[in-house]
């Protein structure tokens, strides 16, 4: 796993990766309030972002 970055060892993070960080949240939030108002369950809003974050996990450390 050597191509995994500890944040706490890269600290203080640059402008670039702040403001994409940034706008990355804003766009989650947004899509989770559009699922919100389009009536999708909670629960299936979850597990649609774990399934998310699992697949990306995977191919980070696979790679």
């Amino acid at each position: 796993m050597t191509n995994v970055t500890r944040l706490r060892h890269a600290l203080p993070l640059s402008q670039d990766i702040n403001k994409a960080l940034t706008d990355l949240d804003v766009a989650i939030a947004k899509a989770v309030d559009a699922a919100k108002a389009a009536g999708l369950p909670q629960g299936l809003i979850v597990a649609e972002l774990h399934g998310h974050a699992h697949a990306q996990t995977h191919m980070m450390v696979k790679a």
